[in-house]
């Protein structure tokens, strides 16, 4: 299911490992055509050891090619099931192979005390481990594996063996549709991550570290180009499952997708000089009007105000200063936050509205006195026409 090349090592009576075979992984091939449409395993190779009858079929892979095609022919006489082994095998996997290798010799299989010495090895089979190693591990044979006929990268490798760790974990052999459940959901899984990848390498390019503050507005367009090409790549994958069960996967990548934009936004945000100073200006205003509103009720004999007033200023100046330690030790972090989610809510609930009304009323006091000024003018340069 992991490799695209599985060599496999049956007894010499095939027909009975056959039987097993098809129990688990031919069932599993059946579903996972239902869903794909094609082979859904690359590479089968038997590896059968201690091949006895080399004067019928020669050791290695030409006399295990000749072996396995005719153990693999479907012949009338069998039994249904072993036909349908037969058939199941060669719709399963799109190669099928065969490597033959001798005995190791009775000082391998007699002396307990074997360390691996290759002195104590037969020649031949020293002579075939050297054709058969590099049939499987040399460059020019390895293939990259595909599944549901897409390559699999490094990063999506993970989420398939997560998945499959969790349906192995019995005793038992898993049944062939918890295999497919398994194989879908790591299908699924393994687009999310190669989209929300792209996503964020798209997003870096625009707001990572070494980049400068970039205005909201444009961030924003930028994030909704980029989610739309996240969300494409997603679509564009062959997965396993059908519509229904991809649907999940794909709402739980646009969750992901708006959770990241959040923290690109944080972080954007924390370029912004201004941003960054809104704390300190919110208590300094704080102060500042406490501090006003304390005196002018002191003046007028309300004492009990101003002490509330002198209190919060006092309770704002802490603030500050402890804002301020935080910011330079990296220390209470969790109390630094706070005193910025507290100078967030006065800044826009209270400062920004006041400030919001006090610029519109400015403004619309400039236009009527523009306005007025504009009609004394043309009424005076009226009166002086009738006069003359």
């Amino acid at each position: 299911m992991r490799e695209p090349s599985k060599p496999w090592g049956p007894p010499a009576q095939l027909p009975f490992y056959l039987m097993q075979l098809r129990k688990l992984f031919t069932e599993y091939g059946r579903l996972a055509m239902e869903e794909i449409y094609q082979k859904p395993f690359q590479t089968l190779m038997f590896l059968i050891r201690d091949w006895s009858y080399p004067y019928e079929h020669p050791y290695g892979l030409e006399g295990g090619k000749q072996f396995l095609e005719k153990r693999l022919q479907v012949k009338l006489h069998q039994h249904e099931e072993l036909q349908n082994v037969r058939r199941h095998i060669h719709s399963c996997f799109s190669n099928l192979g065969c490597f033959l290798l001798p005995h190791p010799g009775l000082k391998v299989a007699t002396n307990p005390s074997f360390d691996g010495r290759l002195n104590d090895i037969d020649e031949d089979f020293k002579k075939e481990l050297q054709n058969l190693v590099p049939l499987l591990l040399a460059p020019e044979n390895l293939v990259e594996k595909e599944i549901s006929g897409s390559k699999v990268t490094c990063r999506d490798l993970v989420q398939y063996f997560k998945a499959y760790i969790k349906i192995y974990q019995g005793e038992e052999l898993p049944h062939p549709k918890s295999m497919l459940q398994a194989t879908a959901e790591a299908n699924n899984l393994a687009a999310v991550a190669g989209a929300k990848d792209t996503y964020n390498k798209g997003m870096e390019q625009v707001c990572g570290g070494d980049k400068p503050y970039i205005a909201p507005a444009d961030l924003e367009r930028k994030h909704q180009e980029l989610k739309e090409v996240a969300m494409k790549q997603f679509r564009s994958v062959k997965k396993m499952g059908g519509e229904e069960f991809c649907r999940r996967y794909q709402d739980q990548l646009e969750e992901e997708l708006d959770d990241i934009y959040a923290n690109f936004v944080k972080h954007n945000d924390g370029k912004n000089i201004f941003y960054a100073a809104r704390t300190p200006a919110t208590l300094f205003a704080v102060m500042f009007a406490m501090y006003i509103i304390s005196g002018l009720t002191g003046f007028l004999g309300m004492v009990s105000i101003a002490t509330l007033c002198n209190i919060v200023t006092g309770l704002a100046l802490a603030s500050l200063c402890t804002w301020a330690y935080v910011k330079y030790s990296g220390e209470f972090r969790e109390v630094g936050t706070l005193i910025d989610q507290l100078a967030e809510v006065l800044w826009e609930q209270v400062i920004k509205p006041l400030g919001d009304n006090f610029i519109e009323d400015t403004m619309r006091q400039s236009v009527t006195n523009s306005l007025k000024a504009g009609l004394t003018e043309q009424m005076s340069q009226h009166t002086r026409l009738k006069t003359d």
